[in-house]
This record gives C-alpha cells, structure tokens and sequence, in this order.
C-alpha cells in the first residue's frame, strides 16, 4: 500500500485573467482525514475542483496512487476512485431518491443501495419519493450516499455542514468520522473549522490562492493566528 494516495504540487488555476491558486501544494495520506481551510474566496473549492479535473491545472502535477493524473479527463478520474460531494444541494429533483443514488453508480457494475441505506436509513424510508421533496439535511444525506455508490477511492467534501442545523451538523461529521474508519481517505473542506480540525489529521490553510499555513490539526488548533482568525 502506498503511504499516500494524493500529492498535489505546486498547481496553479484561473479563471480566464483571474487567479484563484498558486503555487498550491498537499498531500493526504491512505486512511487519513485532511481539511482545507480558509475563508470565503481562498480558493479551497477551486483546490478541490483541480483534483477532481473539472478545473484544469494551469501549471503544476497532481498524483493519485503514485500515477500522474495532471491531464486526465474528470470522468476518468472518478473511475479511478476521486468522487467529490459538491457543495450545496446538487441533486436531480424529479427523480427518486432510489434512482438519485443509482446515477452515482454509473462508472460501476453493482447498482445496490442497500450500503447507502445501512449509512442512512432516512433514504429508505424515503428511497420511491421526488428527492426534490427531501429536507436540507436528506438532501444532503443523499448527496453523501449518492457519491458513496460510486465506490470512491479518495472522497471530498466541499463544506458539507452549510445551512444545516446543529443537529444535523453533528449527525453530518459522525457519517464522516464513520466512512473514515472504514479505511477511507478524506479531504474536507468546511466552513465549521474547530469541527473540522476535531476530525482531521492534517490542516492546510488557504489565503488568496496561496497556502499559508500547513501542520498536523491539533498544532493548527493551537496556533494563535488560527485561533484569531478563525475560532473566534
């Protein structure tokens, strides 16, 4: 097994004349949890997006299991096991809950959801009606149990616990914490840093489209100018 599953380096986007990163560089580790931090703007969806292929890398490499995935396509990413849960509700409203978890399967031979349901038994209950009738908080379970079907290798969240209440955060971050101790290597972007930290092995801070700060969580919790800017 390799010691890491992800070597970003040295990556650089636009958007047309706009930056939004430079000079990025992270790693994640296999069976590891890592968050991506920063304020709005930093450039943390935008890290998140390079990896997955949507956008494109202007300069630097991306390595995933030890092979250069830089000029991949982002369909062939996803084979390859790189699935994001995108930020906001990016569900198919007209759809079933049922069929909303068998797309995410589409690079897959096995369509069961019987997994997802394990994870979240709200779904089943729920799997033959319209997701668009869903609440914020199933929407997001099936946004997650969606991404699930598509046996990911490495899963990214972009800010998971946005617009939800305080119970349904806490019922967010134990899904996460329960799909990572199950082997799974997480990188998480949220906007909620002291959980995110709580969750994490490593902390990488974004500013401008430049990393800042890097370390292992429990430092970057402790750190001063962490704890100014960012936990209040």
């Amino acid at each position: 097994m390799l010691e890491r599953i992800l070597d970003v380096v040295g990556v650089h986007a636009s958007y047309g004349a706009v930056r939004a990163l430079e000079d990025v560089s992270l790693a994640l580790a296999n069976g590891e949890i890592a968050c991506l931090l920063g304020a709005n703007g930093a450039g943390k969806t935008t890290t998140l997006n390079c990896i997955s292929g949507i956008v494109p890398a202007a300069k630097g490499s991306i390595r995933f299991e030890g092979e250069d995935i830089t000029g991949e396509s982002s369909d062939r990413r996803v084979a390859r096991g790189i699935v994001q849960v995108p930020e906001g509700r990016e569900i198919f409203p007209q759809l079933s809950v049922r069929d909303n978890l068998v797309l995410g399967a589409w690079t897959q031979k096995s369509k069961d959801v019987e997994k997802v349901f394990e994870y979240f038994p709200r779904l089943k209950e729920r799997a033959s009606q319209p997701a668009g009738t869903l609440s914020g908080g199933e929407q997001q379970m099936l946004m997650i149990g969606r991404a699930l079907m598509a046996k990911p290798r490495l899963l990214m969240f972009d800010e998971p616990s946005l617009g939800l209440s305080p119970i349904l955060v806490q019922h967010t971050f134990a899904i996460i914490r329960r799909i990572h101790a199950e082997g799974l290597p997480i990188l998480l972007v949220e906007q909620n840093v002291r959980m995110a930290l709580a969750v994490s092995a490593r902390g990488y801070i974004l500013e401008n489209g430049e990393m800042k700060l890097q370390g292992a969580a429990g430092d970057l919790a402790a750190n001063p100018q962490v704890k100014e800017a960012y936990l209040g």
